[in-house]
């Protein structure tokens, strides 16, 4: 691919809203996204990309199990500029009607699969990906109107995604790359109840307990190898002693916004599981 230069360089802003999602994070704890890696960045839960975003490493191995998602970055990546075209005039057909017409197709090219995605992403409520058991999307239209957004810049994400390699696989395999100088970012699905989040049922059929102890399995095993890791998830005691032998633990808290109403969010505790000295987050 040719490289695509943007016309003037800004922070590159996420173009999905990810239940999840880690934007909060980045702007009050910037200091675990600062850490200076001669390495690969690696994020093997990649959802809504926020965190690469802001590290805007020179190589990244970015993944997740979502092929949908996955094939978006890569079409971003490749044509962005066919993306922003297609996202205008869907902005200029936006209704209710046709939002449920176009959540019910299935299209087969892989452009309109990722023209669909973002679509439905913006204009979906809270913008949650759930798929029902024959794997359709199934969430309701939400209030946002605008298919288009004025922080959109495909073309600068095309840039940073020029380095990266996109896989769909499990998050082990990204992590047993990991070896010295390499930077990981892990943000799981959150499976245990911080709070009574409300999303946890539909987190455990994403990824179960046994992910979990997995997932910390593998996150100690690269950081023997000489890996940087920081990882999030949710504070509760049987997530801590998995990880509190082996690394750092701090709790932040976070607001909620996955609630349907406004007075069932609130504030909930996390944890940021890192091996990083504290002199090395600058």
């Amino acid at each position: 691919m040719n490289k695509i230069v943007s016309s003037q360089k800004k922070q590159l802003q996420p173009f999905l809203k990810w239940a999840g999602g880690k934007r909060w994070l980045i702007q009050s704890h910037p200091e675990f996204f600062r850490y200076r890696f001669s390495g690969k960045y690696i994020e093997p839960f990649l959802g809504g990309g926020a965190a690469f975003a802001a590290v805007e490493p020179k190589r990244a191995l970015l993944s997740d199990t979502n092929e949908e998602l996955i094939n978006l970055y890569f079409q971003i990546r490749q044509h962005p500029h066919e993306l922003q075209k297609r996202l205008e005039v869907l902005h200029s057909q936006h209704s209710r009607l046709f939002y449920y017409q176009y959540r019910g197709q299935s299209p087969g090219a892989k452009m309109d699969k990722a023209v669909r995605m973002l679509y439905l992403n913006r204009t979906c409520f809270n913008g949650i990906y759930r798929v029902n058991r024959q794997g359709r999307f199934n969430v309701p239209m939400g209030t946002k109107t605008a298919v288009v957004l004025p922080s959109d810049d495909f073309v600068l994400w095309a840039e940073l995604l020029a380095n990266a390699e996109l896989k769909v696989c499990d998050f082990e395999e990204p992590i047993h790359k990991a070896g010295k100088g390499d930077f990981i970012f892990a943000d799981p699905p959150y499976t245990v109840s911080h709070n009574n989040n409300g999303f946890l049922k539909y987190n455990e059929v994403l990824f179960s307990w046994e992910d979990q102890v997995r997932l910390s399995i593998a996150l100690i095993s690269a950081a023997k190898r000489g890996a940087v890791v920081v990882a999030t998830n949710a504070n509760h005691p049987q997530v801590v002693d998995l990880y509190s032998s082996f690394f750092s633990i701090e709790t932040v808290t976070r607001p909620s916004t996955i609630a349907a109403k406004s007075n069932h969010r609130g504030r909930y505790e996390e944890v940021i599981i890192h091996n990083l000295a504290l002199e090395d987050k600058l």
